[in-house]
């Protein structure tokens, strides 16, 4: 059972994601900040980081796919940018400690590094001519600060989720 819990997890995040958009952008005195959700890609990093490496890269590829083909358009951005993001994440494991607060931060860093690789890319390509310093504080910061607040209240779930499977495997094994 826990064994589907894990892509199913991943199918709701993917769906609610959209959901959470809704509320963007929000007007905040003068300006317009706006929220991204990225569960997926947050959900795909504590994957990554607590079960296995190779199984976030291919569940990156495929909902990157799928975020490609129905939200941008543009096939291939997300298709790359999620599994370089869960490689990154699994191969950090190395370097850091497997600690909830260590794996949140990691997370934060990788998504704030994710969008300015977007910004960067739609910039290029003349999609988005939007000042890097308006970038900064009307979508990044404010994004980093509402997919913080997410993993401040599910981290802890995905973590127990990601736990308990490894559990169910050793003791299939056994």
């Amino acid at each position: 059972m826990i064994r589907f819990l894990i892509p199913f997890t991943a199918v709701v995040l993917f769906l609610l994601e959209p959901e959470f958009a809704l509320f963007s952008p929000i007007s905040w005195g003068d300006g317009v900040i706006y929220l991204v959700p990225r569960f997926v890609i947050l959900y795909l990093i504590f994957l990554s980081i607590y079960y296995s490496r190779k199984r976030a890269c291919i569940y990156g590829l495929l909902f990157g796919l799928l975020y490609d083909v129905f939200y941008i358009d543009i096939i291939g951005l997300y298709s790359f940018l999620y599994p370089l993001v869960c490689f990154i994440a699994g191969s950090s494991v190395k370097f850091i400690h497997q600690h909830l607060s260590v794996t949140t931060f990691l997370s934060l860093v990788l998504v704030g590094l994710m969008e300015l690789v977007l910004y960067y890319f739609f910039y290029f390509i003349n999609f988005t001519t939007i000042p890097f310093t308006d970038f900064l504080s009307n979508r990044l910061l404010p994004t980093i600060i509402a997919n913080l607040l997410f993993l401040i209240m599910l981290g802890w779930a995905f973590k127990y989720l990601i736990n308990a499977r490894l559990l169910q495997r050793a003791r299939d094994i056994s």
